[in-house]
């Protein structure tokens, strides 16, 4: 009889120190997190609060995955940040110290001799151009992320669109040698539908960055070719440079470059791929890159496909 009132004692008071242990440890807890609460009100409340220290520990787990998450995700943008103030920067002082060492050479005197005043200020000139290429990409960049550059869709004649843009490129290519050429003959001409003069710079880039990246004598070959029903796909192709595997996942961030050199063989604002990969993506398509360093690179993007009949009836309203 004693032994079994002592194991009935026993047995009531663990179970008195086990919910005392667990609602002193609950209260400590609990505190935790209500302070922890003040601070995401929507992860910790958007559920009632539990007495059920499973439950709780859950919700903490997760929020503390959740918050760990948001701060490597603020760690990345700040990176991020830094690198775009640092290309800025690079790329706008570049450009003004060439100027500013010209005009002070030419202050110092040599502004007398009249060859070296015409060749310092042909060469200031020069940086002034590089200067205004830079502030007006960054400014048609902005307006692309922010949405507020309205496309003038129409249906225009793709073909003659890159035969301009070949016209156009033509004396650079010939200085490297470059022919720019169709992939076969296109007699008839192709329709699409979309903003011309921004779908004839996604071209302009491209073909101008093949030249730049190109080989002497090489080439930059244009096809375009059906994809479905109602798509077509523009595909730039050279023989080039060609770009290693993992630079390819960050070719259209603003400012990215293969050449990380201050000397760099090429000029240009750093911003054109990027320009490139927002207007595409304006227009509700895709733009890709395929790449195998030493032999060349291909650049495609996806545009509406657009009807004879289209053409003629914007024509007719023109």
């Amino acid at each position: 009889m004693y032994s079994l009132h002592s194991v009935f004692v026993f047995f009531i008071s663990f179970f008195i120190i086990q919910y005392r242990v667990e609602n002193f440890i609950y209260r400590r807890v609990k505190k935790i997190y209500d302070k922890v609460s003040l601070l995401e009100h929507t992860d910790l409340r958007s559920s009632a609060v539990t007495t059920d220290m499973q439950t709780l520990t859950e919700e903490i787990e997760k929020f503390a995955t959740n918050k760990k998450i948001e701060i490597e995700s603020l760690q990345v943008r700040e990176e991020y940040r830094r690198d775009y103030l640092g290309n800025i920067s690079h790329e706008i002082k570049t450009p003004l110290y060439t100027i500013q060492s010209y005009l002070e050479t030419l202050q110092d005197g040599a502004i007398d001799d009249l060859e070296i005043r015409d060749q310092y200020l042909e060469r200031a000139m020069s940086g002034v151009d590089r200067l205004t290429f830079i502030i007006r990409d960054l400014d048609m960049i902005s307006r692309l992320e922010a949405g507020n550059i309205h496309l003038e869709t129409t249906v225009f004649d793709i073909v003659a669109c890159v035969q301009e843009v070949f016209d156009f490129l033509e004396y650079r290519a010939n200085k490297r040698d470059i022919t720019l050429m169709f992939d076969m003959k296109y007699p008839k001409p192709i329709y699409v539908r979309g903003d011309r003069d921004r779908i004839s710079q996604v071209l302009t880039n491209l073909v101008s960055n093949s030249i730049k990246y190109g080989k002497n004598k090489g080439t930059t070959e244009v096809s375009i070719e059906d994809l479905i029903k109602n798509k077509l796909i523009i595909r730039v192709t050279d023989n080039g440079e060609g770009i290693k595997k993992e630079f390819i996942p960050r070719l259209f961030e603003r400012f990215f470059r293969v050449d990380k050199s201050g000397n760099r063989k090429v000029g240009g604002s750093g911003l054109g791929l990027s320009i490139v990969k927002h207007i595409v993506e304006a227009h509700g398509e895709h733009i890709y890159v395929e790449s195998s360093f030493g032999y060349g690179s291909e650049f495609s993007f996806t545009i509406e496909k657009a009807s004879k009949e289209a053409y003629e009836e914007i024509m007719e309203e023109e």
